[in-house]
């Protein structure tokens, strides 16, 4: 898949969390920027590709934001990541890591972490008391360690306005897995402790994000992918 434009894209999921193994596969996100004047016209281009294979999504630069000021944790990961994890850094993608915190608030992020770690739950306790298949025992173990991360970094966002993507003790991630997935139902302690420190805060983000700087980033990426000749055609 051959996607022009690319802004931003690195190495996300398992490898940036550090709690990759062996088989683990390697996701990659980014986003791009649709040539300004495709996006007046009657048939607008997608806003997302996916790949697999390697397993690769990209957003188109719009989409991408309105994801992340929603707190979209996996949007957020793109202008976290450490240096060493980008393999497309312009200087339009710099630009954007350095506003990435205008992207934050308080709910959003709140509602956004808790959100999938709520959903991660659910998704344990509906596969009963691990007397399951072994790729499903796998599966639950994966979503245990996500359910634990989204706790940890949800909270680290909340409370400090910073994301630290790689997880400070990966075997403890493992081993808390492997434990919710003989029994689900031991995540809910967990979950429960984040809930009370998300109430108990206090929280150092505003109550909206701050969507100026986002619209100006937006409107210069905009302008450096409309050329001098296609403005000229415009205003034949």
């Amino acid at each position: 898949m051959t996607v022009p434009n690319v802004l931003l894209c690195g190495i996300v999921g398992s490898t940036a969390y550090g709690l990759a193994r062996e088989g683990s596969d390697i996701d990659r996100l980014g986003l791009f920027a649709a040539p300004t004047a495709r996006l007046h016209g009657l048939h607008r281009p997608k806003e997302s590709h996916v790949s697999t294979a390697p397993d690769r999504t990209l957003h188109e630069a719009a989409k991408w934001c309105r994801l992340a000021l929603g707190g979209n944790p996996t949007a957020m990961e793109l202008v976290w990541l450490p240096d060493e994890l980008y393999e497309v850094r312009t200087p339009l993608g710099d630009e954007l890591i350095g506003i990435r915190t205008a992207f934050l608030s308080a709910r959003r992020v709140r509602d956004a972490y808790l959100g999938y770690a709520t959903q991660q739950f659910r998704r344990l306790e509906s596969r009963g008391d691990g007397s399951f298949s072994a790729d499903t025992r796998k599966r639950t173990a994966k979503h245990a360690r996500h359910l634990k991360r989204l706790c940890t970094q949800g909270l680290e966002l909340y409370t400090a306005g910073r994301l630290t993507l790689r997880v400070e003790d990966p075997e403890e991630y493992h081993a808390f897995g492997e434990r919710v997935a003989a029994d689900p139902s031991a995540a809910r302690p967990l979950l429960q402790r984040y809930e009370e420190a998300f109430s108990a805060g206090p929280t150092v983000l505003p109550d909206e994000p701050d969507e100026a700087p986002v619209e100006a980033w937006l409107l210069r990426v905009r302008a450096h992918f409309y050329p001098a000749a296609e403005r000229s055609a415009v205003r034949a």
